[in-house]
């Protein structure tokens, strides 16, 4: 792990996962204040300069290349960094929160066919668009394809198959073909000319998997599954699984033609094979037809084509990792090596809000909050001000859907603990309101602000800061609703307190001000009244 950014910008955080073309990696751009993923490519044959700079060359082509294929399907590519050393190259794109489809092949817990379907007419949605472009993926499998929290599929690694095909520059170590020899069509085996057939090939491969729940061939080395590929006769499905449409079975067998022009003509034409077997619009789902437990639902946006995001607390499982072993206790850190972490991380936060990058600070946070809470306790002062430290940088970083249910825990919590009216209970619920009228849920953050604003009033005074806060906030918000004459009501008296305490030259009384003379020039006229 590299111990300065890439290109000064790139940081790596934690290892997600690791292939035979390298390693992925969760990072983040410090730039754009965003987490990325990045994938770490080692060619092991880079031998002259002259290499390396044919290398730089296509490496680059490739990434563009790959960049123009524009489809939710196919995370976005941010940028490629070959370093001076002409060692390592890394490509930086969109991070995905998917879990690979690997995870939920399995040959005694088999898939419901809508499922897979679903699964695959995706992925032949987004092969749609790269052969246009045109780029041939070369190494479509399960690994490299993920399922969405909301249900939709990614494909990943287009063009790094491309990248380092070895008939060029020989980056590989052995000179033998790029790809995974299970997917792999034959023509891809016996290096021939690859073309969009050869992912038709690998879509075949993944489809029978999905359906079966193991692989097509199992050789015991790759030399046996290369050959298999090329002379062995797939099995058909229905002997396989005797509840399988004829029509599907027919479908990946076409697709698994030795003779790439003896394969379906087209991806479209794949798709068009596979809408009999999806859900039509509007369709529920059925109980044997649900997924793995707590999985993403792929054919969600079949069943509701173009829908809306889904409410806060309303939306697909969340997918977690393997379950914990029963009776394995996780050992809480020592009291001294937990404060020390708890030091460090405040530290980093400090740092991190100072630069601005608050998303990497929330997630700087984030990282401690579970294992201090399992040591200490949920609602612990040191948990809780984690907690709030990342709800106030989810906030700034303009993720209100994030912090509104952090802020009203924290109010939930810090009401019970220090009492309703503490100061750490007001100010959550007020964080909360502000949250929600950044969302468009503007009563509900109208009803909020003013119930704290009635609690600040009787326990400090109208002038307080807190109050002025809350004062200015319901008026603006009152004013963004179209209620000018309520607005104004709100704001010219706090004007005239901002005024006699901060003076007119203040910021703040000059943004109420603003605010009071587009009141004014709204509501001034043969149709309104006049203040």
């Amino acid at each position: 792990m590299p111990e300065e950014p890439i290109a000064e910008r790139y940081e790596l955080l934690e290892q997600l996962g690791s292939g035979g073309m390298g390693d992925v990696w969760r990072g983040f751009d410090a730039v754009l204040d965003r987490p990325v993923a990045v994938k770490r490519i080692r060619p092991q044959s880079v031998t002259s300069p002259q290499l390396a700079k044919e290398f730089e060359k296509r490496f680059q082509r490739e990434a563009r290349i790959t960049a123009r294929i524009q489809h939710p399907g196919v995370p976005q590519v941010y940028d490629a960094v070959l370093d001076e050393t002409y060692e390592q190259l890394y490509l930086v794109m969109e991070l995905v929160d998917g879990v690979p489809l690997p995870a939920y092949v399995h040959p005694e817990r088999l898939l419901p066919v809508s499922w897979a379907v679903a699964v695959a007419a995706q992925v032949a949605t987004v092969l749609s668009y790269a052969h246009d472009v045109p780029v041939v993926h070369r190494d479509l499998k399960p690994g490299n394809i993920l399922v969405a929290r909301d249900g939709t599929v990614k494909v990943l690694d287009f063009g790094i198959a491309a990248i380092l095909r070895s008939d060029v520059t020989k980056l590989t170590a052995t000179g033998s073909p790029i790809g995974t020899y299970q997917y792999m069509a034959p023509e891809q085996v016996r290096g021939a000319r690859v073309t969009p057939h050869t992912d038709l090939y690998a879509l075949g491969c993944v489809l029978h998997e999905l359906l079966c729940g193991r692989p097509l061939f199992n050789g015991d080395s790759e030399w046996q599954l290369m050959t298999q590929h090329i002379q062995a006769t797939p099995t058909p499905l229905r002997q396989l699984r005797t509840d399988l449409p004829s029509a599907l079975e027919e479908l990946v067998l076409h697709l698994l033609r030795k003779a790439p022009e003896a394969r379906p003509a087209d991806v479209q034409e794949v798709y068009e094979r596979l809408r009999p077997f999806l859900p039509p619009p509007g369709e529920q789902q059925a109980e044997e037809e649900a997924g793995p437990a707590g999985a993403p639902d792929p054919t969600g946006i079949f069943r509701r084509p173009y829908a809306p995001r889904a409410r806060a607390g309303t939306g697909a499982p969340a997918v977690t990792g393997p379950a914990q072993a029963p009776g394995v206790v996780v050992p809480a850190p020592l009291p001294e090596a937990l404060r020390a972490q708890v030091r460090e991380v405040h530290a980093h936060y400090a740092a991190l809000m100072e630069e601005e990058r608050y998303a990497q600070a929330a997630d700087v946070v984030g990282e401690l909050i579970d294992s201090a809470a399992r040591s200490l306790g949920s609602e612990n002062k040191v948990v809780l001000g984690l907690r709030l430290r990342r709800a106030f940088s989810r906030q700034l970083a303009g993720d209100h859907r994030a912090a509104l249910p952090e802020f009203e825990a924290l109010a939930d919590a810090y009401g019970r603990i220090n009492g309703p009216t503490s100061e750490e209970a007001l100010n959550s619920r007020a964080q909360a309101a502000r949250c929600r009228g950044e969302l468009g849920q503007v009563t509900e953050a109208l009803a909020g602000l003013r119930d704290v604003l009635e609690v600040v009033r009787a326990i400090d005074s109208d002038m307080s800061e807190d109050a002025v806060e809350l004062r200015r906030d319901i008026g603006m918000l009152l004013l963004a609703q179209g209620r000018t004459a309520d607005a104004f009501d709100v704001l010219d008296p706090l004007y005239a307190d901002l005024c006699v305490v901060l003076g007119p030259d203040d910021e703040l009384t000059a943004e109420v001000a603003e605010a009071l003379a587009v009141i004014r020039l709204d509501l001034d006229g043969p149709a309104g009244p006049s203040f």
